[in-house]
């Protein structure tokens, strides 16, 4: 019998062990006004073949600038590639031409962003928007195209999907939308499916029903999917693997259900105590993270979590920590376990208790 996630959900298990994408000490900055702003410091992450990777982290902790570095989306005028590698199918994405990328984007490689609303056009009917993508990668037309984005529809649940095509964005419910978003990302059959907050603007009801949806095609298409949130709670019956990103840096990696029953570093500690839980009642408080995340213009030359960490030491601000590995799966990068550390516990809310 499968392993249960923390809501009690059966634990997906990886669907075999080849890397599909491969992210190699990522590091991506933006030339500012005010000096260099180091937006990802040496990321490195895998994507196996029908799994889903969940990208965990605080706004600012650079998971949408890798998401987005792997699309070769951030705006080129500013964007700094300073070194690592992006694999797919043999290739370095950060080292193609622009016409090899647009061949990929859409065709191999979606994306779903956070905002449907912005991720579409206003003023064009919703199944023009679908086959514009049929055309552009598949060279496929009139009526051909017309029957693709009614499947397209009809896969990712809208009724009525012969009528709803002639419709625009507006006359769409933000769930409605954000469907519509990843039928346009599916309508190439892509390899890899990236989505970046996919649920932020939705309420919780249609949360969930966006999150089944993609569950569900991931079984029924094969594809594999990198999830990029902020919360952790979203992704306990997801996802097959985290990686947790902080000030840059990917910070500690593993199972969904290794993060969630025996996380190894305070910052992934302090995310899952800050979780509600199911059974507390209104008047019990959250536990926010005390301080705020890293200045990316003078990022710490330690360990990102230093100066927010209450059991950081002196060696934590003065230089980053290599990852300790605990599992086949499992890493985190932090002095807490290195043999001459103290011995701290997780709090009580973190891991099995909570």
């Amino acid at each position: 019998m499968a392993d249960e996630t923390p809501n009690g959900v059966p634990n997906p298990t990886t669907n075999g062990r080849e890397a599909v994408l491969s992210v190699n000490d990522l590091r991506i900055s933006f030339r500012t006004y005010a000096g260099e702003v180091q937006a990802v410091r040496g990321a490195t992450f895998d994507l196996r073949r029908g799994e889903t990777l969940a990208i965990v982290g605080e706004s600012g902790s650079g998971k949408s600038v890798a998401a987005r570095s792997i699309m070769r989306l951030n705006p080129e005028s500013n964007t700094l590639v300073r070194g690592g590698e992006v694999l797919f199918e043999g290739e370095d994405l950060l080292k193609l031409s622009e016409r090899r990328m647009q061949e990929i984007r859409g065709q191999k490689i979606a994306m779903v962003f956070q905002d449907p609303m912005t991720s579409l056009d206003p003023t064009m009917r919703v199944g023009r928007q679908i086959t514009e993508s049929l055309k552009r990668h598949l060279d496929m037309k009139g009526e051909a195209a017309r029957k693709r984005a009614v499947e397209l529809m009809k896969l990712v649940g809208i009724p009525s999907p012969e009528d709803r095509l002639r419709q625009y964005p507006h006359q769409f419910s933000g769930g409605m939308r954000q469907r519509v978003v990843i039928a346009i990302a599916l309508a190439c059959d892509p390899q890899v499916l990236i989505a970046d907050e996919p649920t932020t603007a939705l309420d919780v009801t249609i949360q969930a029903q966006i999150l089944e949806l993609m569950r569900d095609l991931q079984d029924r298409l094969g594809m594999s999917i990198i999830l990029i949130t902020h919360d952790l709670g979203v992704v306990a019956s997801t996802a097959h693997r985290i990686a947790v990103m902080y000030g840059g840096k990917v910070v500690e990696t593993g199972t969904v259900r290794e993060i969630f029953y025996n996380p190894q570093m305070p910052y992934t500690w302090g995310l899952l105590a800050s979780i509600p839980l199911p059974t507390a009642d209104r008047s019990q408080e959250l536990i926010p993270i005390p301080g705020t995340p890293p200045d990316a213009l003078n990022p710490p030359k330690g360990c990102p979590f230093t100066a927010r960490c209450p059991y950081a030491m002196k060696v934590c601000a003065e230089e980053m920590p290599e990852y300790t590995a605990f599992s086949e799966e499992q890493r985190a990068a932090c002095w807490l376990h290195h043999p001459m550390a103290p011995k701290v516990d997780p709090p009580t809310r973190v891991g099995g208790a909570r």
